[in-house]
């Protein structure tokens, strides 16, 4: 009887495991810190935003005795800027998700006011009247700066 001497080529089951666990962990790692890169970049366009509404705030202060638009409780920075800012900004940017917005709050005499928005790596970024930008632990409530 003669003998047959199989000469097999391929990988065996445990190496293609091996290797398919080695993919599945480098595509997991890869994806987490993609997600991370997205928050950031979220939040760097809510900073550039509330940048934006601080000078179109200070070019209307310019043209309306130094005084800001008043409320005197939390608002939506779209109701803000479609009421006072449209005409100097054009367009009002929004929050790059929908589930976030920008908050506005002035005192009762338009002098000093206080723009936020949550961040999506934890806490508010706060922009005061008095130039004070910053992160900050808790939301505003009140037009008093909290920034040191």
């Amino acid at each position: 009887m003669k003998e047959q001497v199989k000469n097999q080529k391929g990988f065996t089951l445990v190496e293609l495991l091996v290797v398919i666990s080695i993919i599945g962990i480098l595509a997991g790692l890869t994806l987490s810190s993609y997600s991370g890169a997205q928050k950031q970049a979220r939040d760097s366009q809510r900073k550039s935003d509330l940048n934006q509404y601080r000078n179109a705030l200070e070019v209307y202060a310019g043209a309306n005795n130094f005084k800001y638009p008043i409320y005197t409780s939390q608002t939506n920075v779209t109701t803000l800027c479609s009421s006072y800012l449209s005409n100097i900004m054009g367009s009002c940017p929004t929050d790059p998700v929908s589930t976030y917005s920008y908050s506005y709050i002035s005192d009762s005499s338009g002098l000093q006011y206080v723009l936020w928005a949550t961040l999506e790596a934890g806490g508010y970024w706060e922009v005061c009247s008095n130039g004070k930008t910053g992160k900050v632990t808790a939301a505003p409530t009140s037009s008093t700066c909290t920034l040191q």
